[in-house]
């Protein structure tokens, strides 16, 4: 059996980025020899998952593909930068080896300062010993202290420098990491290649298909609205990040929702036991109620439970970028643009004073990009410029979607609110009754002159029992509502002149019977 010394390249061609993973395939023609040979194919990155590579040939040779493994190599680099290593490298090497020697020489002129300390203080034992002892040697004594005193002085002076340079050595060498991290990437240690063995039945050419999964690779939906008067453009991008150890040049690229690491298996089954319980005269008597918040929602997808990932509705979604792409193993994001549309688009302003205390203003359009809009932040750009940053819910082909262009700043809305309980008639029905009062303003500038219409949204408890009643009163409602849907929520629709005032008031009686008890 033949084997192929030097490794052949095999570059990357396609790849399918997942939502955690990504799978990498590569495409080579192979000068293949008549018999049975191994090739060295390579070098791939040292994450490829072993068990999910796969070779194939292409069916026009008379070739098979007897065995395929990852085999990996760990060359540690060396202490200092190799020869052919960047300007860069060497630069911060020679900054590690200067801020060594100058910590060890800091560290040696401590060591002689307090060596200097100690003699001084000696000395100065002996002089008052001496003393003591009725000798007299100033002379001897005022020579030994000069020198001890500027052995210190040239000491001290030197680890001022060193201090100094050090500092100065620490901001230069941060800068420079720094510089290093943003241009250049580590080089791999561990290097992957892949031991292909082949039997052949004549001499030729044969293409061949190698796929592997790869982990440290993910993506995720971004979009950019762009509003121009009554058309809007959304963009979608995708961004993606990758660290598998090898740069993605010129690849097709696509994007799918598909969790192949998520195991899919029937619900299990549990027991669900019930039991009849006799209620009490007492409890039969009474009807206890509550208020509870419930969420109106339509149909759609359901939420996605765990970390943060691509909603897409349950149902794998499968994107593709228009052109090649090149994504680079650096760990950082980077935008691939996938599709953008242009629509008519409308718009209103409209607020919840019982949510929050600004007036928004609502774009509404329907997806024309012929795909689903996963869920994802959007950069929202208007006349003046970028103007923020919302979310986009997953939104199906040809359905309506709405924005949030942000608040007006010049509206602004008051909530006030009463209760007043009372109990009425010869059954003692207990009556609650609210009165809610809205104050809109806008503050505006001299040259506006249009009128806006905001949408006003209230609500109104929605009783689930008949022993509950809630009605609206009409006489007591200024001015009266515009709508009232089933799910209790009240809109009006009220128009405000330029610096205009307005006062939306809503009564409401909730009514119970005498038995109803936590209302």
């Amino acid at each position: 059996m033949s084997t192929s010394p030097e490794p052949i390249p095999v570059p990357v061609t396609a790849v399918t980025c997942l939502e955690d993973r990504a799978q990498v395939e590569r495409t080579v023609v192979l000068d293949l020899e008549a018999g049975t040979q191994r090739l060295r194919l390579g070098p791939v990155s040292a994450l490829a998952v072993d068990r999910s590579l796969h070779a194939e040939l292409a069916a026009d040779h008379p070739a098979a593909v007897l065995d395929a493994r990852v085999v990996r190599a760990w060359t540690p680099r060396g202490p200092g930068p190799a020869a052919d290593d960047s300007a860069l490298r060497h630069r911060v090497s020679a900054l590690e080896e200067e801020q060594r020697a100058l910590e060890q020489r800091r560290e040696r002129l401590h060591a002689r300062v307090d060596l200097l300390g100690r003699l001084a203080t000696d000395l100065l034992r002996e002089i008052g010993q001496g003393a003591g002892r009725g000798e007299a040697e100033q002379a001897r004594w005022n020579r030994e202290l000069d020198r001890v005193d500027g052995e210190r002085d040239t000491c001290g002076e030197q680890l001022r420098a060193v201090n100094a340079r050090l500092t100065e050595l620490a901001a230069e060498l941060s800068d420079t990491q720094r510089a290093l991290r943003l241009a250049e990437t580590e080089p791999a240690e561990l290097v992957g290649h892949i031991e292909l063995t082949v039997r052949a039945d004549g001499a030729g050419p044969a293409r061949l298909r190698l796929t592997h999964l790869v982990p440290c690779a993910l993506w995720r939906p971004a979009y950019r609205a762009v509003r121009d008067g009554d058309s809007l453009t959304l963009d979608t991008d995708a961004v993606v990040w990758q660290r598998t150890g090898e740069d993605w040049s010129n690849v097709r690229l696509t994007l799918s929702t598909a969790r192949s690491a998520r195991a899919t298996q029937p619900p299990r089954l549990e027991e669900d036991r019930l039991t009849l319980q006799d209620r009490s005269p007492a409890e039969r008597r009474t009807v206890h109620v509550e208020l509870r918040e419930e969420e109106i929602t339509d149909l759609g997808p359901s939420p996605v439970q765990g970390p943060p990932g691509v909603d897409d509705g349950g149902e794998v979604r499968v994107l593709q970028c228009g052109a090649p792409v090149s994504v680079p193993s650096d760990g950082r994001a980077h935008r691939v643009p996938l599709s953008s549309f242009t629509t008519a688009a409308s718009s209103q302003y409209t607020c919840s004073p019982e949510l929050s205390p600004l007036v928004a203003q609502i774009v509404r359009f329907d997806n024309r990009s012929g795909h689903a809009l996963l869920a994802g932040p959007v950069d929202f750009v208007s006349g003046s410029g970028f103007s923020g940053r919302g979310t986009l819910d997953f939104t199906a082909p040809g359905a309506p979607v709405e924005l949030a262009f942000g608040s007006r700043d010049d509206h602004r809305v008051l909530r006030e609110t009463e209760e007043t309980r009372d109990t009425a008639g010869l059954a003692q029905r207990t009556v609650l009754t609210r009165t809610v009062r809205l104050h809109l303003s806008r503050f505006s500038a001299p040259a506006e002159h249009d009128e806006h219409v905001v949408v006003v949204r209230e609500r109104v408890p929605v009783p689930e029992t008949s022993a509950v009643e809630v009605s609206l009163r009409g006489k007591a409602c200024s001015p009266a509502p515009d709508e009232v849907d089933a799910d209790g929520i009240v809109r009006w629709n009220v128009p405000l002149p330029p610096g205009g005032r307005r006062t939306v008031t809503l009564v409401y009686d909730v009514t119970a019977n005498a038995n109803v008890r936590g209302l």
